[in-house]
């Protein structure tokens, strides 16, 4: 074992990453972490060094022996890392925005990783994470990729398919933040609960909850009926209450991403209303990050400052860094994450990725046996794999073909003639970012 770690971070400029030191910071004394390389691309190299400097004021403050590099330079930022972090978005949020309001003139909800805009999210981004892993496997072969970087699953689908790199590990912050939230809601101490993931990003299922090891599954699920009962609509997640007795029925705790498709006339009210009154998610989160970035140049700030969580990285740092230090400390606990199914549950390929619990260990992960998924929600998830894998192929052969069929498949589409034309317009809209199609 290592006694001292680098760690690159590819996006290092992102607005999350002051979660990502806090999270080192935390576990300095079980996680030896000596190197933090910083990357960026040039058009976010005003963003990076706010965010180094940030950075090595929190170290400072807190007395960690931790050296902040930042740099251009991928390739510098990769030799001999450990482990390598991925938190970025091509195109920016500038990016986000075509992939909001394009669709959204056609009457489709765009979303950065559900429908045409997730889709297009991963067509910019899968080419550039397989570069990323031609790096690796010349500088930093020994090391682990852990990529936020969105879709998360549906770009670790692409990865593990496509190239000969098996240590990476796709990740989300949605489970831990549900286990939170149920933990609020029994008023649970959350170290003592455990639930059991299994699905896809974004479209995962808490099949059974377990506190202090006895199951308390029919319990969540009242409480969880009551909670959308009383609920209003949420502005800030645009999410919809589910009604109690679906929950009911359901029998399982759905990912608030879910909403994009059980509730999906009203979520597209909500989102086309935004786009019509010009505050659609991204130009919502354009304003939260310029408002951060001024705090975040701020001298005297030495903390992650709480205005953060509006960003969505409640406990992002807690899913990334116990995920880096239980593979560093082989622990064996359980996490959930985006790998290879390899058995874990029977309503998928052994070879496609899938989101669920798994035991992490210096090896990696090991899914656990979760069986076959509720007949409710199996289709749904199978309808959506077949989404990922046509668009990691499209994205991989550079072909148009595909990606019209894997946009026509997709839940939010399914009209082959709309579907052509809202490629086509997206298609040029991002043609900057889609080089060989």
């Amino acid at each position: 074992m290592k006694e001292s770690l680098k760690i690159a971070t590819i996006g290092g400029g992102s607005s999350y990453t002051p979660e990502l030191i806090e999270g080192f910071i935390k576990r300095i004394d079980s996680l030896p972490v000596k190197e933090l390389w910083l990357v960026d691309i040039e058009d976010g190299k005003e963003k990076l060094e706010i965010i180094a400097d940030l950075a090595r004021r929190m170290v400072r403050r807190a007395q960690a022996d931790i050296e902040i590099h930042a740099t251009l330079d991928r390739r510098e930022a990769l030799k001999d890392a450990d482990f390598v972090t991925t938190q970025f978005r091509v195109g920016l949020l500038d990016a986000r925005e075509k992939d909001e309001l394009i669709p959204a003139k056609y009457g489709v909800l765009g979303q950065e990783t559900n429908g045409p805009g997730g889709m297009f999210n991963a067509l910019r981004t899968i080419p550039v994470l397989l570069d990323i892993v031609k790096d690796c496997e010349e500088l930093c072969p020994d090391a682990w990729i852990i990529s936020f970087t969105n879709p998360a699953g549906l770009n670790a689908e692409a990865v593990l398919r496509y190239t000969g790199w098996k240590k990476f590990i796709g990740l989300c912050n949605s489970p831990i933040t549900i286990r939170h939230h149920v933990c609020e809601l029994m008023n649970l101490e959350p170290s003592k609960v455990r639930i059991d993931f299994a699905g896809l990003n974004h479209m995962v299922f808490g099949l059974k909850t377990y506190y202090e090891g006895q199951d308390i599954s029919d319990q969540v699920i009242e409480a969880l009926c009551k909670y959308n009962q009383d609920k209003a609509f949420d502005e800030r997640f645009e999410s919809i209450p589910y009604l109690p007795e679906f929950i009911r029925k359901l029998n399982c705790i759905p990912s608030p991403y879910l909403r994009y498709y059980f509730s999906k006339e009203k979520m597209l009210a909500h989102v086309l209303k935004d786009a019509k009154e010009q505050r659609c998610r991204a130009q919502v989160v354009k304003k939260i990050e310029a408002d951060l970035f001024k705090k975040y140049a701020d001298p005297a700030l030495d903390v992650k400052p709480k205005e953060l969580e509006k960003r969505g990285g409640a406990y992002y740092s807690d899913a990334a860094c116990n995920l880096i230090d239980s593979i560093y400390n082989d622990r064996k606990d359980i996490q959930v994450v985006n790998t290879l199914n390899n058995g874990g549950c029977t309503s998928f390929d052994d070879d496609e990725v899938v989101e669920i619990s798994c035991v992490i260990t210096k090896q990696g992960p090991i899914p656990l046996a979760m069986g076959r998924l509720p007949i409710q929600v199996e289709g749904i998830c199978r309808e959506i794999k077949t989404f990922e894998r046509l668009t990691a192929e499209a994205a991989v052969k550079k072909d148009k073909d595909i990606a019209l069929i894997a946009l026509t498949v997709n839940p939010q589409v399914q009209d082959v003639d709309q579907a052509k034309v809202i490629l086509n317009e997206m298609m040029e809209a991002h043609r900057k970012y889609l080089g060989g199609f």
